[in-house]
């Protein structure tokens, strides 16, 4: 992994809790023969822009397990309201970072590259206070769907607003192409520390998005466009599916 200048210093956290409502023990649920949380770090660990690693979990087990990868560890609160307060308490334990990447830990087949793309242009422009990915909805049932995240973006390519609606919506039926927002979320380190102290926004409560916390504070959330998909693990129902992406994505590799 290449090492960031100092003054650059961006550290990824892949945040990892055991008490998930829908699959408790997630992080440490086999895929392939090897714990979910493994795929992630070794996936992460592909990234050039990041001068480290840190898992930030709240149950011993995944941190030995964490630890076992060689990766460092920060022991969060069970209490957290938000991964982004999660992430906020971890990141005190680099307080010489200046950015940090907020790595989902049930997403094995995350795109360094986008990482990357990411964390180059959050430390290129102090003026971004959070850096997020979308990539195009070209299914209409993911449009209409309230579990996919959806995002409108002004010239700058800057986030107006997220939402579980369909935005924007067609109304003279328009052809457009909708972005789904990816959970990937970059910081700069004195923005993160502020926004963990600001209360629940209206709309945050209402969506049951954090982000639009930033946005209602004037935050400025720079998108990166992607046609990657980001394909997360919910629930055990999904995991042989997850599998063949993953055997797909090995044998990718083997012939290139």
């Amino acid at each position: 992994m290449q090492i960031s200048p100092e003054n650059h210093r961006i550290i990824g956290i892949i945040p990892a809790r055991w008490d998930s409502s829908r699959f408790p023990g997630k992080p440490l649920h086999p895929l392939l023969g090897k714990p979910l949380l493994q795929h992630v770090v070794e996936r992460a660990s592909q990234c050039q822009k990041l001068a480290g690693l840190l898992v930030a979990t709240d149950d011993e087990r995944i941190a030995e397990a964490a630890k076992s990868y060689g990766v460092a560890v920060a022991m969060t609160s069970r209490d957290h309201p938000t991964g982004t307060d999660r992430i906020a308490e971890a990141a005190g334990a680099d307080p010489a970072a200046s950015y940090f990447i907020n790595i989902q830990g049930d997403e094995p087949l995350i795109d360094p590259s986008l990482v990357d793309e990411l964390a180059g242009n959050l430390s290129a422009d102090p003026s971004i206070d959070m850096i997020t990915a979308a990539s195009p909805i070209r299914d209409e049932t993911q449009f209409q769907d309230p579990n996919i995240v959806k995002v409108v973006l002004n010239g700058s390519q800057d986030a107006l607003y997220f939402s579980r609606s369909p935005i924007p919506y067609p109304r003279q039926g328009e052809e457009h192409l909708p972005l789904r927002h990816i959970g990937l979320y970059g910081y700069r380190a004195d923005f993160l520390k502020t926004f963990v102290t600001w209360p629940p926004a209206p709309t945050e409560v209402i969506e049951s998005l954090e982000q639009l916390r930033a946005l209602h504070h004037g935050a400025r959330i720079r998108v990166v466009l992607t046609e990657h998909e980001a394909i997360g693990l919910d629930t055990p129902e999904q995991v042989p599916h997850l599998e063949a992406l993953l055997r797909n994505l090995h044998s990718s590799h083997q012939t290139t």
